[in-house]
Parts: C-alpha cells; sequence; structure tokens
C-alpha cells in the first residue's frame, strides 16, 4: 500500500470514530501515570525542557527589546501557547515506551522523521503564530493602560499591575483575551498533536479529532486546562525550577489522556 493511500485510511478512520467520554477521575489518572513515566526516566524530559526553556529565553532575549520587563507575565503566559509543540518529543517517549520499545531520550527527535511530519511542522506554524499575535496583543494592552510608561524594575512593575486601577484593569482584560487563546490553543491540540506523533494523519483530520473530544468532553477538559494552568504557574512561582518537572509531566500526562479520549477505539477500529 502506498503512503498515500495509507494516509487516506488513516483519514477515515479518524473521521469515522467516536471519542470517549471521560471524567475527573481520568484527569487524575493520566497525572498519575505521567508522573511514573517521569520518575521512570527523569533525565530524558528534564532534557527536552531546558531545550524549551533555552528557546524561550531566547524569544525575549531577541524580541522583547530594551525593556522587556512590562511582557515578562505575558512572555511567561504564553509559552504556553507553544507548549504542546514542544510535548511531541515527549509524546514519542511515552508512545515507545507503552510498546515496549527503547525510549532513550534521543527517540524525542523520532517526530522529526514522522510521516505526520508536514502536519505537525503546520501546528507549528500556527502556534508561532497565535504566540506572536499574543504577544503584539499585549504590547497593545499594555500601552493602552500606561502608554509609554516603562518600569525600570521588577519591584516598579508588581507595584505598577497589582496596586493601581489602571494596572486591574491590565490583569482582568490581558487574562480574558489570554484566556480565548489558550482555550484555541487546548481546542486544537489536545488530541490532535497525540494523535499525530501515534498515527500517521493529516492536519485537517487530526483537528477534527481534536474538536470531536473537546464537544464531548468540554467540562472535564476545561478542569484540565485549570489543572494545567495551575502547575504551570506553579513551576513559574519557584523561579522556573519546578518547569523542568512539573512541564515533562503534564507532557507525559497529556499523552495519556489523549489514549483515554481515542486511542481504545482506534484499536478497536483498526
Amino acid at each position: 500500500m502506498s503512503y498515500k493511500s495509507h494516509v487516506s485510511s488513516q483519514d477515515r478512520l479518524f473521521s469515522a470514530i467516536e471519542v470517549r467520554r471521560i471524567d475527573r477521575n481520568d484527569l487524575w489518572r493520566a497525572l498519575k501515570y505521567g508522573t511514573s513515566d517521569f520518575f521512570d526516566s527523569p533525565t530524558h524530559p528534564v532534557f527536552l525542557t531546558a531545550i524549551y526553556l533555552m528557546v524561550a529565553v531566547l524569544v525575549a532575549l531577541l524580541g522583547l527589546g530594551e525593556n522587556p520587563l512590562p511582557l515578562l507575565f505575558p512572555l511567561v503566559s504564553g509559552m504556553a501557547l507553544i507548549g504542546p509543540l514542544a510535548a511531541c518529543g515527549i509524546y514519542e517517549l511515552s508512545r515507545r515506551k507503552e510498546k515496549g520499545l527503547d525510549y532513550a531520550w534521543w527517540h524525542a527527535f523520532d517526530v522529526l522523521s514522522s510521516p505526520s511530519r508536514p502536519a505537525i511542522l503546520l501546528m507549528g506554524g500556527i502556534l508561532a503564530i497565535l504566540f506572536f499575535c499574543w504577544m503584539q496583543t499585549a504590547i497593545a494592552l499594555y500601552g493602552v493602560y500606561f502608554g509609554d510608561l516603562n518600569p525600570g524594575s521588577l519591584t516598579v512593575l508588581m507595584e505598577q499591575v497589582f496596586t493601581t486601577p489602571a494596572g486591574w484593569q491590565l490583569l482582568i482584560s490581558g487574562c480574558a483575551i489570554g484566556l480565548l487563546y489558550s482555550v484555541v490553543v487546548l481546542v486544537m491540540t489536545v488530541v490532535s498533536l497525540p494523535a499525530m506523533v501515534d498515527e500517521q494523519t493529516r492536519f485537517s483530520p487530526a483537528v477534527g479529532l481534536s474538536l470531536k473530544a473537546c464537544l464531548r468532553n468540554w467540562k472535564t477538559l476545561m478542569l484540565w486546562y485549570v489543572v494545567v494552568a495551575a502547575l504551570m504557574w506553579v513551576g513559574v512561582l519557584t523561579f522556573f525550577f519546578g518547569l523542568a518537572i512539573l512541564l515533562p509531566i503534564v507532557g507525559h500526562a497529556s499523552w495519556h489522556l489523549y489514549r483515554m479520549l481515542v486511542k481504545r477505539e482506534l484499536d478497536a477500529v483498526s
């Protein structure tokens, strides 16, 4: 069977599949399994997380101009917009472990030669655009509330944001708009990216399956969104050191969540 006909059959499979309904107990199980994956071989995801954080730092240094302090919070929260793409390597490690294959850290880069690489790259491009749009939105919001006023230190920034009416308005509007961005990313990627890593599927059917999963489990997945956001901020508040553990745990847990949502049905159909 040619690759094209194989992909077409995968597309039909994805379009016909019914996702499983999950509840909050499944979320805790996913986190438990993700934690187990991490501690079974913690150096693997920590290595990947280090790469992810270095890229984020480079983006901050190169793109935020002379005084990046006003965009510190948007940058940190915006990392969640590109996080699902960075997690693809972690998905591959969990997939290999599940199948009893060698899951040394370098296998994370197997996604670069995946038949679904064009779909993964397309999703990466979309997430990068969303990240750029979010940062531009944050710049515009700061200009609306504070104009050209730039804080000279982190302490001044904290006072500016948390002790002034304009600062609270900035927080509320920024969180509301940021919520829209992140929900779009959740809906697009919660199933699609792990499915691309797991199956030879194109962009459209994978995103369609992700949308189907979100519509069927929207309450549970919104709880998942809150849990992940809380864990990420715990990592940030520990001066980013916590992210070296929490990011890979969430990545592994997201793989198991995907398996709970659709993989059993995929096995049954195939």
